[in-house]
């Protein structure tokens, strides 16, 4: 059964259509962490070339284990494919509403391949001697060969593209662009609109709709700190600073946190 499991509201959530909800400067960080949320419906307005590229481009700079890069991204635009992520994901609209669908890949068989490029670049820009290269390489090799008997490639491969997602939606909100991360869809569906339904070493790890927003919708809310945030071990209450906590999103109590409109 497909089952959309990261949506913040229900569709019958109070909120308001907008004609556009981009912010008219880049947000910081802290900005785009208390303000972005999941968006359902977008304006049909397509991104320009040069912010997706640079969307795609600051995706691509997030960490990976042992830098195999064992992540990609399919950035679905055109109409057929738009309409394929729809039936893909049991008929939600944000694939087909959003100018743009990305679409994880994550590669579990990346460190087979001829990573040459990879230390190479590494070398060039100075962050690793030939020493070091060489012995990380043979390192690399020995970890992912026992990720190999334990059964955990496509585990370890997955988290690598998540985390490009989660650097995906972070530069996305501080463009102004909204998105909604996807896990509710048939693997074997999408695998075939971006063409590697015959490739058992790639797996679908998200799917992230991304464009401007046509809603407007309210902070939901997260639990207090002290119920996810852990001192040293699972359990033991993170202390509070003097003067207590702020408010999980970042302002007074009472207020409510929306998409930006400025």
């Amino acid at each position: 059964m497909i089952e959309e499991t990261v949506a913040e509201e229900p569709e019958s959530a109070s909120f308001s259509r907008s004609a556009s909800l981009s912010p008219s400067a880049p947000l910081s960080v802290p900005e785009a962490v208390r303000t972005r949320r999941s968006i359902r419906h977008y304006l049909p307005d397509p991104l320009p070339p040069e912010q997706l590229t640079e969307l795609l481009s600051l995706t691509l700079e997030a960490p990976s284990s042992w830098n195999v890069q064992a992540r990609s991204v399919v950035a679905v635009s055109d109409q057929e494919g738009r309409d394929g992520l729809v039936r893909a994901t049991g008929g939600q609209p944000h694939p087909g509403e959003a100018p743009v669908t990305l679409v994880f890949v994550a590669a579990s068989r990346a460190w087979r391949e001829d990573l040459g490029d990879i230390y190479e670049r590494a070398r060039d820009n100075g962050a690793w001697n030939e020493q070091f290269a060489a012995g990380f390489s043979q390192a690399s090799l020995d970890f992912h060969k026992d990720l190999e008997a334990r059964g955990l490639l496509r585990e370890y491969a997955v988290k690598d593209a998540v985390i490009a997602a989660t650097y995906a939606m972070l530069a996305a909100a501080s463009m102004g662009l909204a998105s909604s991360p996807m896990n509710g869809w048939d693997e074997a569906e999408v695998k075939k609109v971006i063409g590697i339904e015959d490739r058992d070493d790639l797996h679908i790890a998200l799917l992230l709709p991304v464009g401007r927003a046509a809603e407007e919708r309210r902070h939901p809310g997260r639990r207090p700190l002290a119920r996810h945030a852990f001192d040293g071990r699972y359990g033991r209450a993170y202390p509070s600073p003097p003067g207590g906590l702020p408010d999980r999103a970042g302002h007074a109590s009472g207020t409510v946190d929306t998409i930006p409109s400025r």
